[in-house]
């Protein structure tokens, strides 16, 4: 319902209520459902008074920031409606978002999807296995989810798209400040794309949100594409969130790999699985990746919380 994410954005709007207070707020709203998440008595156990005193002021930011969103179409979806993505709450449990603000094709929320994360300065050979495998899932009706930063996060995007096929990009800020890139703009599609946040609607990018965002990339997805990951970031750790949670991590191995990608060994060692080119095709071969989730699909998206 709509009353739930306009609620839970206040909260997380107010100074010091982070995701961590809000999920023990909603913790204690489930034995009485029917009351108002920010029901005074509910909120005195979990936040300060200071915090509970600046719930007003949140309220009325909250309310420009809705009226933005309505106007640019936008969705809510809080994780105690029956519309939020049960793959995404299955996949994370209680580090899944408790808000997430979407723009686009909301269908794709519940679409097979294949994560793709990897360095903003990958090598040549890793962009280009990045722009191939992405293109050939694409082709399979395999929807792309990743973070729209440079290098192989936007070669993935873009390939998917020019294949013709779907992708969704996950923000590391505010949706309110999303913009079609322009190495990409010739091929944005409304009707295929999805862009998600988690964070306030006009919240800056950040390094803390960036490594959040590959966190929920993996519980989007049915399987990781690793193309180039040092041993310290944001790729690095967004492959070892996938081997944390049993997700298949797909990690891509060439010849004379590169310093961007030093941290592939480590996660190879790990669990991961290799990512090799079919000799036949010269092309990254995929049939693994599409084995690893050949499963029953996730529930079709039926309905959403839409800005009214």
């Amino acid at each position: 319902m709509a009353a739930h994410a306009f609620d839970l954005m206040t909260l997380l709007d107010a100074p010091g209520v982070g995701p961590s207070r809000v999920r023990k707020l909603l913790k204690r709203w489930k034995n009485t459902p029917n009351v108002p998440v920010t029901e005074g008595r509910l909120m005195q156990d979990v936040l300060t008074p200071t915090q509970i005193a600046s719930l007003p002021e949140a309220r009325e930011r909250v309310k420009g920031h809705w009226d933005e969103l309505r106007k640019r179409g936008a969705y809510a979806l809080s994780i105690i409606d029956d519309d939020y993505p049960t793959g995404l709450r299955d996949a994370l449990g209680e580090s899944a978002p408790v808000l997430l603000l979407c723009l686009g094709n909301l269908e794709l929320l519940n679409h097979i999807s294949v994560g793709f994360c990897g360095s903003r300065e990958a090598s040549e050979k890793g962009i280009a296995t990045a722009r191939d495998s992405a293109a050939l899932l694409a082709r399979e009706k395999i929807n792309i989810v990743s973070g729209f930063a440079a290098g192989v996060d936007m070669n993935a995007h873009r390939a998917a798209l020019a294949a013709g096929g779907t992708t969704t990009v996950v923000l590391a800020e505010g949706i309110l400040r999303f913009r079609v890139k322009k190495e990409i703009r010739d091929f944005w599609d409304k009707a295929r794309t999805l862009v998600v946040s988690e964070f306030g609607p006009n919240l800056p990018w950040s390094v803390a949100h960036a490594m959040q965002r590959n966190h929920t990339i993996c519980g989007l997805s049915r399987a990781m594409v690793l193309i180039e990951a040092r041993t310290t970031g944001g790729s690095i750790q967004a492959g070892r969130d996938c081997l944390d949670i049993g997700l298949p991590l797909f990690a891509a191995v060439y010849e004379g790999s590169p310093d961007s990608a030093s941290g592939n060994e480590e996660l190879l060692k790990r669990g991961a699985q290799r990512l090799m080119k079919s000799r036949s095709l010269n092309l990254p071969n995929i049939k693994p990746i599409l084995q690893s989730i050949a499963e029953p699909a996730r529930t079709t998206y039926a309905g959403g919380t839409v800005f009214a």
